[in-house]
């Protein structure tokens, strides 16, 4: 992958301008389709397969006039007075009869009419005029709402001095979240720490331009899609907050690494192209992470956050994209003017030690004396953390998950006040009613059966009343209007939804009907139940995926179990925070906390899944640091700690601040359908980067040394490989040269280096390798017999010639490809014949005619009969006189019957183990800095990181380690 994202990064430097004029490009078109085509949100949330919505969905066709939405309008006479008075009574039906009148308006219940009679309070003062609409809450018009606002002003104005009127209900009960100045805020701290971490002002405003291009063409492509199905309005602040937060964090891992080779002096196009390449790799699993925890929210089967975990993934997909492409052009657009001066480098400490590195070269004594700390006394460090994080996840066992309704608007808001008068005057349960219906298409008695379930209902603990139960005017479908005593959000109420349904055996054998509890109450309770349902199984999907990955970035099993057990910990951490605001009231006042209570219910489940990738993101960041210098620098574990972690620590700090600066701003003035989760992520992204990254990290691989790199063999060689850090492009690089030109000037088709292929345990363990090691140098155009006494050893070599097979050690290009980086790009160029299979004149001749520019031709020893081995002769002859090179493989018999004169041969001897013996042919020269057989220079690591043989660790070479690895 860092071969491709270097060609991108070149291409995109070269092509600056065209890259930027296409982005612009993308803007206009995406932006000129979301304004045509845009539907407006829809809050509706269904849960198909629940209860709730299959009652709900009943209730539509059989009776419609009690399954749409409601409005409530609360009416309180003046001290002293009853809703009775003339002077209350007259303004109240005149009211009714205007709201009957709207379009959209079913019914009107009032106090007055004896057929739909609507509760009044114990006092007498209050009254609830009950709105039933022919539609869901989304699909009434914005003209009906400002008709029923109208009719309640005009209804207050009319009614005697002291008295109230207020609309509210399940109509008003959600208020469309929308952007306020604070978010801002967020933007300005991230520019901050940009100039702070990366010197100027040019260099900051990079990753702002790159997230602000990404969330413009997400958000724009998110009004466009609204055109093919209902999307809710917190998809979009999710999709925006996630954007711009992921967006400045991926452009400032590229933009530092691009800084960081400009100060080494590489060339401003070069330096565009590695640190695409290299960075770019981090970013690319970064978001991919991010995207497959935020795709991986349909686990839970709820339309609705299957959308907006989508469109939050595209938002992170596409910050990924710009970052790949755009940034690139804007590095190049830059030029030298992102050149850091270069400082004067530290002087060491008094006691003669060297300076700690940091990325940039330089000593780092804030991060050094950090590290130090931490790692002083790895295990003590590790209990605090993890009785720490413990203590602060806590509370989360007593958090509770529901829907928010009018209770968590703003105090000013008309229809909280609706919701805080109803409770004052009738109780907390007249704000959320449930609706129980059923089939009673046998009755003969349908008013006498609708009145015997009514009362048994109301006999049931927790019911405050049964204001209605009647069947619909076919007498098919009955409904029964059930009042709890607790608030719609309250584990009194799901209690009771809980025990109606508990009794559905009993309902059936006692009256003959099957009874379902649905309303808008039911539905976010089921909506609750099956989020926490959905929750453990995801997880699972998200700790799996996390020790998945990161085993193939590090090869390694301990690294992977502390990413999860420390993300894991910063999780626990974000919703002990949320519950100690949102259920116990700690900081409420100051976050403007509208309604203490239950969270909203989706809020664990997609703070798991954004803070999996970011805490991933982290995790490669800084370890792979600490990795590369554990590879590179001999081996010496705890030095490769303090080292490793000065070159990341600041680049991850200030990612850090950036993310929770972005995502604490959506928190004092958001709704509170986004303001748990934004607070939830500020929190788990400080947790996870400050405590967990940065104190618990450095402290286990202290404790660990070496073995933390420890990989069973097996599993080694199952694992794909995920090159983040951009060794394979190092590779390429280092050998872009290699062997040099020939002195005829021609081109080379085979360059081998001491190559091997381990057996089959692997590289290491003592065993000798299966093939190798080989060299070798072939013309472009010429040929090579490979010749062995088993065909084992002659096929995998010729394989390994072919990419496809991975050479575990040496020095390889194919078709001037290095090997196995570039496998692919071989691959297309080189065709493989197996002569035990295929015809193999007639294979060989359709090779060259397809375009092969190698031929690799195996087992030619079974090709016995004459006219056969001359038609493969001729085929051969013709396929050089086509320029096309030749890799003929043999076992037993010799092969030089089929190739020129003078062609080298390969004798592999009998395989595994057996000595590989060139004869007529040239033999490269070694590549640059080639390390591959150096043993690491022995040392041990004393407490503080300086190398104390006397300290008896000595480091030992890790076997999982390839040499290639080494020569990086």
């Amino acid at each position: 992958m860092s071969s491709v994202l270097y060609s991108l990064g070149h291409w995109a430097a070269g092509a600056r301008r065209l890259v930027v004029v296409a982005w612009v490009g993308v803007l206009v078109v995406v932006g000129g389709a979301g304004a045509l085509v845009y539907q407006g949100f829809d809050n509706s949330i269904t849960i198909p397969g629940t209860e709730s919505q299959q009652a709900l969905d009943q209730l539509s066709a059989t009776f419609p006039e009690v399954s749409g939405s409601s409005a409530q309008i609360i009416v309180v006479a003046p001290e002293g007075g009853t809703i009775e008075d003339d002077d209350v009574r007259d303004p109240v039906e005149d009211a009714a009869e205007d709201i009957e009148a709207l379009d959209e308006v079913r019914v009107v219940s009032t106090p007055y009419d004896e057929m739909l009679s609507a509760s009044v309070s114990d006092d007498d003062r209050a009254t609830i005029l009950q709105v039933q609409l022919d539609g869901d809450a989304f699909s009434i018009s914005d003209a009906t709402k400002d008709e029923l606002h109208g009719i309640t002003d005009e209804l207050a104005a009319a009614l005697p001095d002291g008295s109230q009127a207020s609309l509210g209900g399940e109509l008003f009960s959600t208020e469309l979240p929308a952007l306020s100045i604070v978010e801002a805020i967020g933007v300005v701290v991230a520019l901050i720490v940009l100039m702070i971490t990366l010197g100027s002002f040019v260099a900051a405003g990079l990753p702002l331009v790159n997230a602000l291009v990404g969330v413009g063409v997400s958000m724009l492509l998110l009004l466009a899609a609204t055109v093919f199905g209902p999307i809710n309005s917190t998809t979009p602040m999710l999709g925006l907050m996630l954007g711009l937060a992921v967006g400045i964090d991926y452009a400032l891992f590229i933009v530092s690494r691009h800084q960081e080779l400009l100060r080494e002096g590489v060339e401003v196009r070069e330096s565009v192209a590695r640190a695409t390449a290299t960075a770019g790799s981090a970013v690319v699993f970064a978001g991919l992470t991010v995207m497959i925890a935020l795709v991986g929210l349909s686990v839970a089967g709820i339309p609705f956050l299957s959308i907006m975990g989508v469109a939050a993934a595209v938002s992170v997909g596409l910050a990924v994209v710009v970052s790949l492409t755009l940034l690139p052009a804007l590095l190049a657009m830059a030029g030298d003017r992102l050149r850091p001066r270069p400082k004067k480098a530290r002087r060491g400490k008094r006691s003669g030690q060297a300076p700690e590195p940091d990325a940039t070269g330089h000593e780092n004594r804030f991060f050094a004396g950090w590290v130090k700390a931490v790692t002083k006394k790895p295990i003590v460090t590790i209990v605090l953390v993890v009785v720490a994080l413990g203590a602060l996840a806590f509370p989360a066992t007593n958090l509770r998950l529901a829907l928010p309704d009018a209770g968590y608007l703003p105090e000013d808001n008309e229809a909280r006040q609706t919701y805080d008068l109803v409770g004052e005057y009738f109780g907390d349960g007249f704000n959320g009613p449930l609706i129980v219906t059923g089939s009673i298409i046998e009755s003969t008695d349908p008013l006498g059966l609708m009145d015997d379930l009514a009362a048994e209902i109301e006999d049931l603990p927790g019911v405050a009343d049964v204001p209605m139960a009647t069947p619909n005017q076919t007498a098919d479908t009955g409904i029964i209007q059930v009042i709890p005593e607790g608030a719609p959000d309250s584990e009194a109420t799901k209690a009771l939804v809980a025990e109606i349904r508990d009794m559905e055996d009993y309902w059936l054998s006692e009256y003959g009907v099957e009874l379902a509890v649905t309303g808008f109450t039911a539905v976010g309770i089921d909506v609750s139940d099956k989020l926490g349902e959905a929750l453990l199984p995801f997880g699972f999907v998200v700790v799996g995926l996390s020790l998945l990955l990161l085993m193939m970035v590090f090869r390694s099993i301990w690294v992977p179990v502390k990413a999860t057990v420390g993300f894991l910990l910063s999780v626990g951490a974000a919703f002990g925070a949320v519950t100690l605001v949102f259920e116990h009231g700690l900081f409420a006042d100051a976050l403007h906390v509208t309604k203490l209570g239950p969270v909203i219910s989706f809020m664990p489940i997609i703070l798991m899944g954004v803070l999996f990738g970011l805490a991933m993101d982290y995790e490669v960041f800084l370890v792979s640091r600490i990795r590369e210098d554990f590879v590179h620098n001999g081996r010496r574990a705890r030095r490769a700690v303090l080292t490793g972690f000065q070159g990341a620590a600041k680049v991850v700090t200030a990612a850090a601040v950036i993310m929770f600066s972005v995502f604490v701003a959506f928190v004092p003035e958001g709704d509170m359908t986004l303001k748990p989760i934004a607070l939830g992520l500020a929190v788990g992204v400080a947790v996870d980067a400050f405590v967990v990254r940065m104190v618990l990290v450095p402290a286990v691989l202290a404790l660990l040394g070496d073995r933390a790199w420890w990989i069973p063999r097996w599993l080694d060689r199952a694992l794909p490989t995920f090159d983040v850090e951009g060794e394979g492009i190092a590779k390429e690089l280092r050998l872009a040269s290699w062997p040099g030109e020939r002195a005829d000037g021609r081109a080379d088709a085979v360059v081998a280096h001491e190559v091997e292929v381990a057996g089959p345990r692997g590289p290491g363990l003592g065993e000798p390798p299966l093939v190798g090691p080989f060299s070798v140098r072939v013309l472009d155009g010429g040929s090579l017999a490979v010749h062995g006494d088993a065909t084992a050893p002659v096929n995998t070599l010729l394989l390994t010639l072919a990419g496809r097979v991975h050479p575990d050690a040496g020095a390889l290009k194919v078709a001037g490809y290095v090997l196995p980086e570039r496998g692919g790009s071989v691959r297309a160029r080189v065709a493989v014949v197996d002569a035990v299979t295929d015809p193999a004149a007639d294979a060989v001749t359709t090779a060259v005619r397809e375009g092969a520019r190698i031929v690799v031709v195996d087992r030619t020893d079974v090709v016995a009969d004459r006219t056969d081995r001359e038609a493969l002769a001729e085929a051969f002859a013709a396929a050089h006189a086509a320029g096309v090179t030749l890799l003929v493989g043999s076992t037993g018999v010799a092969v030089t019957d089929l190739l020129p004169d003078g062609s080298p041969v390969l004798d592999v001897g009998a395989g595994w183990g057996a000595p590989v013996h060139l004869g007529g042919g040239e033999v490269p020269p070694p590549p640059p800095d080639d390390e591959a057989h150096a043993p690491p220079s022995p040392a041990a690591d004393s407490a503080d990181g300086t190398d104390s043989a006397a300290s008896g660790d000595e480091s030992r070479a890790n076997p999982n380690t390839t040499p290639e690895e080494v020569r990086a």
